[in-house]
């Protein structure tokens, strides 16, 4: 089963610094864009920051210069370095990941996300 295991979620204070990362496992032929998420109770899940499988990254306005997304293609892990962390940066965050898996309809690129981990900065 092709799943994305996230990880490195939790409490910081205003100014500090987090590092997640989301490992995908499973049966997989290859990985495109992977991409962290986040996600605030009522709001519609919005874009941090996506990387593509030959580097190039983009990130929302909010956290340019601020976080950093890269990637280890060898270990189908993506990660989220965030510094000069926020309390509006407090959110669901979700890794998600375009995968090169088997199906029904044969081998095809299938959406994936992980289960979510929680970011937390207080003020």
């Amino acid at each position: 089963q092709v799943q994305l295991v996230e990880s490195g979620g939790g409490l910081v204070q205003t100014g500090g610094s987090l590092r997640l990362s989301c490992a995908a496992s499973g049966r997989i032929f290859g990985v495109n864009t992977m991409a962290w998420y986040r996600q605030v109770p009522g709001n519609q899940r919005d874009l941090v920051a996506s990387i593509i499988s030959d580097g190039r990254t983009n990130y929302a306005d909010s956290v340019k210069g601020r976080f950093t997304i890269s990637r280890d293609n060898a270990k189908n892990t993506v990660y989220l370095q965030m510094t000069s962390l926020k309390p509006e940066d407090t959110a669901v965050y979700y890794c998600n990941a375009i995968l090169r898996t088997m199906g029904v309809t044969g081998m095809n690129p299938r959406n994936y996300w992980g289960q979510g981990t929680q970011v937390t900065v207080s003020s």
